[in-house]
């Protein structure tokens, strides 16, 4: 069991690490982050939220504290001690009230300054590792696309791989249709097959064809090496008839007239 556990965790760990792409846990990651820096700026709002509510009750006990002041000196003034007396019993309520508040409000003024403080420190962490991020989402797509045009140029890469195998596919069918094609006509050459159409021959026809034309040739070229000689004779004799009749440079030679000879 703790060796299928182990073999399952391994294989588990390979196929989330295959399907792990760094960019989108970086997005998350900064994501989370906003979140919380969210969650900051929300405590930060609602402490100021709690110290703006504790000013306003001050305010107001303050505001009833001297309303009670002039009331026990106007008692007073007009005889009333007794009605002076609990007006500054009530004033003195009043007051250990706005003591109570102060001492809350000093306490929230103080969790407000550090949590802004923190929402401040944070905010800068946030946005560090903002450009953290985008530059190693930026140099991860470069090294992938690097690492896509190597494997591109060198073949090994699948898009390329299943390209070679369909070239070399196409290349052996088509070594094997010349195969197929040359078998058939050295066979047909042989007579081993028929042809339907009656325009193949056989191999005596086609040997006594090669032979008859060779010796075409043959008779042709003794019929132009014969006129060949002939013309050449023919030459020879002219010039040497001319040479013979024609007299010496320089004397003109009488000519015959043919209609004075007969007269």
């Amino acid at each position: 069991m703790k060796r299928m556990g182990m073999i399952f965790r391994a294989k588990a760990n390979k196929a989330l690490d295959r399907a792990e792409d760094p960019r989108e846990t970086l997005d998350y990651s900064y994501q989370k982050q906003l979140e919380l820096l969210q969650k900051v700026r929300r405590g930060v709002a609602d402490v100021a939220t709690s110290r703006k509510r504790l000013e306003l009750q001050l305010n107001q006990l303050q505001g009833q504290s001297s309303k009670l002041e002039d009331q026990g000196r106007k008692a007073l003034a007009l005889g009333r001690e007794d009605l002076a007396r609990e007006a500054l019993s009530r004033r003195a309520a009043l007051q250990q009230q706005v003591s109570d508040l102060e001492t809350q409000h000093t306490t929230l003024q103080g969790e407000e300054e550090k949590l802004t403080l923190a929402a401040q420190r944070l905010q800068a962490k946030v946005d560090a590792f903002r450009t953290k991020k985008e530059t190693i989402k930026a140099t991860y797509t470069a090294a992938q696309a690097q690492t896509r045009i190597g494997e591109a140029f060198s073949g090994i890469s699948e898009e390329m791989g299943d390209v070679g195998m369909a070239i070399q596919r196409a290349e052996d069918k088509t070594q094997q249709m010349q195969a197929r094609a040359g078998a058939i006509d050295e066979l047909l050459a042989s007579g081993a097959l028929d042809d339907p159409t009656g325009t193949a021959k056989d191999d005596i026809t086609a040997e006594l064809e090669r032979l008859s034309g060779g010796s075409d040739v043959e008779l042709e070229l003794q019929r132009m090496k014969a006129e060949l000689a002939g013309g050449t004779g023919g030459t020879k004799q002219a010039i040497e008839g001319g040479s013979g009749q024609a007299g010496q440079p320089g004397q003109a030679q009488p000519q015959e007239h043919p209609r004075f000879d007969k007269q």
